[in-house]
């Protein structure tokens, strides 16, 4: 990779990585499924009418829509507003690695190899550290949320290899659309119009902000570059990138939120990204799987 390409792909990883730390100040002005409606109403709007119509199937933008926008980012956001913190929730998503690669056996018939196999062991004992740490010190209902809602992106990475859409920046957008409606009922369903309505009323400055940088940044930009560097360059050679992101992630929610880092949590990190790097760069056995160009990016973020 050139080096203008390489400093891309890392700053990519930074603003994903720095983007928990946005959404735990989110928090503080958004209900989480509220939050999550409007990250994904800025990202569809203006860019729905920017980018073309789908150049896949309907099922698959909306099968990822659900799985993604609604399950996913509604898990997340809300386990992170019961207290999972940023650092350690940008850590534990990356199980999502795991998970995409058991519903790859069940639903697209691949057949792990042994240094995958060994990949997922060791992740999950990443996972049982990070559980053991957290267990001492902080809610565990949140923490067992971003391993759900993890287990929801693996689902969703399966469904975009299937679509196996041609545009990453065509495809996000219309994936932002689905969401939207859904996650505005269970709203008003969970929170109730009364808490969102004050939400909405208390908009400042900081909460556009932080709704611009979810939606603009995280997505807009984030997918479109991944997308970009991903046709210029095999996805070996981009895909490392992607485990700086709980690096950014932990180091930035030290930094800015002033979060500590136990050695629990560095043991559970280095298991989990090395079990990750192993899990996600192997090659699989038996059936090939097609290209995913989306797959990788989404699962980082």
């Amino acid at each position: 990779m050139r080096p203008a390409h390489i400093a891309l792909a890392a700053l990519v990883a930074a603003v994903w990585g720095v983007n928990f730390v946005v959404i735990e100040i989110g928090l503080d002005h958004f209900p989480p499924l509220l939050f999550s409606v409007l990250r994904f109403l800025a990202a569809a709007l203006p860019a729905v009418f920017l980018v073309g119509p789908p150049k896949v199937a309907w099922k698959g933008i909306v099968g990822v829509g659900l799985a993604l926008g609604v399950a996913k980012f509604g898990l997340l956001f809300t386990g992170m507003d019961l207290g999972a913190p940023a650092g350690l929730s940008s850590l534990i998503l990356q199980i999502q690695a795991v998970f995409t690669a058991l519903f790859a056996v069940v639903a697209l018939g691949e057949r792990p190899g042994k240094v995958k196999i060994a990949g997922m062991a060791v992740a999950l004992a990443g996972i049982g550290v990070a559980a053991v740490d957290e267990g001492a010190s902080g809610p565990l209902v949140g923490f067992a949320l971003c391993i759900a809602a993890a287990a929801c992106w693996g689902v969703s990475n399966v469904l975009t290899r299937k679509a196996s859409p041609p545009d990453a920046l065509n495809f996000m957008v219309w994936v932002s659309v689905v969401p939207i409606l859904p996650l505005l009922v269970l709203s008003l369903l969970l929170e109730g119009p009364e808490r969102d309505l004050a939400a909405l009323r208390g908009l400042d400055w900081a909460g556009v902000g932080v709704i611009l940088y979810v939606a603009w940044a995280v997505t807009i930009f984030g997918f479109g570059a991944w997308g970009w560097l991903l046709r210029r360059y095999p996805a070996s050679s981009v895909a490392p990138f992607s485990l700086l992101v709980p690096v950014f992630g932990m180091s930035s929610a030290a930094l800015f939120l002033g979060e500590g880092i136990s050695p629990l949590r560095w043991c559970a990190a280095a298991l989990l990204v090395g079990g990750v790097a192993l899990t996600s760069l192997s090659r699989t056995g038996g059936t090939a799987a097609a290209p995913e160009p989306v797959g990788r990016a989404e699962a980082r973020v």
